[in-house]
């Protein structure tokens, strides 16, 4: 499992990304594991991503609520990529 965390500035919501792995400049998010607006924890898993090379899940880098911003599908994003905000409970 990875994690990774990104904020704009001092007292923005932690931000989910998607993280360098290697060479990979691009991933599919394949499938969250908690649906937008649920409760989570710092550490539990939230989130399934794929590279050409292995699925990986991804978690949550602090406790709150999770606001999906990019769907499961079929269009990949790239390294960098905020794939979902954790908000204050």
């Amino acid at each position: 499992m990875a994690t990774s965390e990104e904020t704009a500035s001092p007292g923005s919501a932690p931000a989910l990304v998607v993280p360098q792995m290697g060479v990979v400049e691009q991933v599919l998010v394949v499938e969250w594991l908690v649906p937008d607006g649920a409760a989570v924890n710092a550490g539990d898993p939230v989130v399934v991503i794929d590279t050409d090379k292995a699925e990986t899940e991804l978690e949550a880098p602090a406790p709150g609520r999770l606001n999906i911003l990019v769907p499961a599908g079929d269009e990949e994003v790239a390294v960098g990529t905020v794939l979902a905000t954790i908000h204050g409970t």
